[in-house]
């Protein structure tokens, strides 16, 4: 694919380049909207940026089958949350405008036409890329065509056995009407002829395929001439559809799924939150309709009446030459034994410090830990909770959840706490997207093991990620704290990148407890001394820095990581430092509303993006304090969501070794020349490459020797 190809998705900002006098570049104004990049459309091309990684040769061919997958969750969800947004402000007037100035109308016909091209080059990648490079390395997607009589008979036998006593199609007419079908569900509208034992006479009917069968199914090595063989279950289904309709004609058989609204959206004033949450879940998959993926050789009239049911346009329409639903491939991960195509393993490290230490209390009193995740093992965080569960002299035990997983360490750590009679409290946040339902789940467990569940704060959601634990030590208390940028999810640890803190700081132990008693209690807000708090400080600390290390000009430097950079009054504040002379190096993983590099405003902004085998997840915030630098790791993105309308914090990282560690951390990633993407001022997204002779330093491989070699 050429550069030209591979660079098409970053043409679609349609944004007008600020008029600059070479003789006055200073009369640009930081908050006008040409200065700012529209959020959606800088969406899609962190999407499109992941969706390149499956033409990158330098990954593993599997893995780059993983990475097209990942491409289409990621689209799932802008669709079901942020396209389903801007409908909802249309449908109920209430449109609001981003700083870029985009209204929702044009912006919706925008991501329609990027939207288009990139999961139109989707499919290109995999049909004439992937699946032949597979083919290659004998790993076979058997089509119907291709079928052996031996394997007709297999998935003949297969059909009966398995999907048609759990199939219930649907044939439309006026006691029959159009089913109400789930989100993103697998389905096929059916041509008919003929008339039924009722004498019926449809013409139509809908085939829902059930979700408890699997999209991909492995054909037997007794039924194929060696190699791993793979049969879709939408094949099956085409193949035997006349059997679903018995004496009908089946003219034709399309697959489609749509898309539906997956955002839930809740009351401030709420009397009981689990319960109503509960109600909202019931109608996530049933949302209105916001996008419509058909076969590409479905007939005009048959998606036209598709449309009309959903009530969407051809703006809404995706014509697919594929399976509809491209994340349920990652399913060949567990169907080819073939570790050669995947990433090598690793084994998560553990530092020296607590390698062979009984005690992690120890530890910690020598000296803060701090751990870069998967690269070192989260398992530190796992003991942590275990050592307290069981150790008499801890009395009480506190932590935020967001995400923990289904079979959760930490989860079983604070149930055996309560059960030895610990005090043990736990904040749940049961609207962390996507998991609401796990973590409704999880609160009922806790509360029958005896630990006291809060639900954090209407209308703002807990993302801190804190631990609090209170032990007795030489005739007093003291507090033990454990501050992370990421989710305690064991699963999320091994392939999502964050740092946790260990520490039993005073101060830190002191502004915890604050917090914990503002999330679980009532009362004004508590003096903080060392972390910065969302929604009550984080937002103004965060400012104020950038603008003090504006104040040292040309001497001052920022150097910021995250997910996202959103924040009109964060963006306006780089921008004025910019034009004060500091230097600005921004790494942000996926949207980027600042524009870099244009003279007189962001001349002095950098920004790129790292995309790689793990999802950087990392929040670091470094100042350069004129020779004196401060740095804090954080559970918040620069974005208004993250700093005014959640509970989050930002912790420093305050001993010299650590604080050198992070910043050499932070130049592994800056130094990074070929998983990284720079943000060019026309909004085009360039990956860097190795100049002339120059090795390769992919920052996650540097950081997983530097640390394996600790």
């Amino acid at each position: 694919m050429t550069s030209e190809s591979a660079n098409k998705l970053d043409r679609a900002p349609e944004t007008v380049e600020p008029e600059v006098s070479p003789s006055a570049p200073e009369v640009i104004d930081p908050g006008a909207s040409e200065n700012y990049f529209n959020r959606e459309v800088s969406h899609l091309q962190f999407n499109y940026r992941v969706l390149q990684q499956a033409l990158d040769a330098t990954h593993p061919l599997i893995n780059r089958l993983i990475f097209c997958c990942i491409f289409s969750s990621n689209m799932d969800e802008f669709f079901e949350i942020r396209v389903a947004g801007l409908r909802q402000q249309m449908k109920y007037g209430r449109e609001s405008i981003g700083p870029d100035g985009m209204l929702p109308e044009p912006l919706l016909n925008e991501i329609s036409r990027v939207a288009h091209e990139v999961i139109h080059e989707q499919y290109d990648i995999l049909n004439n890329v992937l699946i032949p490079e597979m083919e290659k390395e004998n790993i076979h997607f058997v089509r119907r065509k291709d079928w052996t009589p031996a394997q007709a008979e297999w998935v003949q036998r297969y059909f009966e056995e398995e999907i048609l006593p759990v199939v219930n199609p649907i044939g439309l007419d006026p006691s029959h009407p159009f089913p109400r079908l789930v989100n993103k569900s697998l389905n096929f509208i059916v041509e008919l002829d003929g008339k039924d034992a009722f004498g019926r006479e449809t013409g139509m009917a809908i085939v829902p395929a059930p979700r408890s069968l699997p999209r991909l199914v492995r054909l037997p090595d007794d039924v194929c001439d060696g190699g791993d063989n793979l049969v879709f279950l939408s094949s099956m289904i085409h193949a035997h559809t006349d059997e679903l309709f018995p004496g009908m004609d089946v003219k034709g058989c399309y697959q489609f799924r749509l898309t539906r609204n997956a955002d839930l959206e809740l009351e401030d004033d709420l009397e009981d939150l689990a319960s109503a949450l509960r109600g909202e879940l019931l109608s996530r998959r049933f949302g209105d309709g916001v996008r419509l993926e058909v076969a590409d050789n479905c007939p005009e009239d048959l998606f036209q009446f598709l449309l009309r049911e959903f009530g969407l346009t051809e703006r809404d329409l995706y014509k697919v030459h594929g399976p509809v639903n491209l994340t349920r491939l990652m399913a060949v991960v567990g169907l080819v034994d073939r570790p050669d195509l995947t990433y090598p393993g690793f084994s998560a490290v553990v530092p020296k410090q607590i390698r062979n230490r009984e005690s992690l209390f120890d530890a910690i009193r020598q000296q803060p830990i701090l751990l870069l995740h998967p690269y070192e093992s989260f398992t530190p965080v796992i003991d942590f909770l275990r050592q307290a569960a069981r150790d008499p002299q801890v009395l009480a035990i506190r932590q935020t959840l967001y995400r923990t997983g289904a079979d959760s360490e930490i989860v079983e750590a604070l149930m055996d706490a309560a059960r030895r009679g610990k005090e043990v409290t736990a904040v749940i946040e049961l609207r962390a997207r996507f998991d609401e339902a796990e973590n409704l789940e999880l609160a009922s467990r806790l509360q029958e093991s005896g630990v006291t569940v809060v639900y954090g704060v209407v209308g703002y959601k807990t993302h801190a990620k804190m631990i609090l634990i209170v032990r007795r030590e030489e005739g007093r208390l003291k507090r033990y704290v454990h501050l992370g940028t990421g989710n305690y999810h064991a699963g999320n640890a091994r392939l999502y990148t964050d740092y946790s803190l260990l520490s039993c700081d005073d101060a830190l132990g002191d502004d915890v407890n604050k917090l914990f008693q503002q999330l679980t209690g009532m009362g004004k807000v508590l003096k903080i001394k060392k972390l910065f708090h969302a929604p009550f400080t984080l937002h103004r600390r965060l400012i104020e820095l950038i603008d003090r290390e504006a104040g040292f000009g040309s001497n001052g430097q920022i150097i910021i990581k995250i997910n996202a950079l959103t924040d009109p009054e964060v963006m306006k504040a780089l921008y004025r430092a910019s034009q004060a002379g500091v230097r600005v190096q921004l790494i942000v993983r996926g949207i980027c509303c600042l524009r870099p590099g244009v003279p007189g405003l962001s001349e002095n902004i950098e920004v790129r993006s790292i995309i790689g085998r793990f999802l950087e997840h990392t929040r670091v915030y470094y100042f350069g304090n004129n020779g004196k630098p401060e740095v804090y790791c954080s559970s918040a993105d620069a974005m208004v969501r993250n700093l005014v309308n959640r509970v989050e914090v930002a912790f420093p990282v305050e001993d010299r070794e650590l604080s050198a560690r992070l910043r050499d951390d932070l130049d592994a990633y800056l130094m990074d020349n070929c998983q990284s993407w720079v943000l060019q001022s026309d909004g085009r997204y360039i990956q860097n490459q190795p100049a002339g002779e120059e090795d390769r330093f992919a920052s996650q491989l540097v950081l997983m020797d530097r640390l394996a070699n600790k």
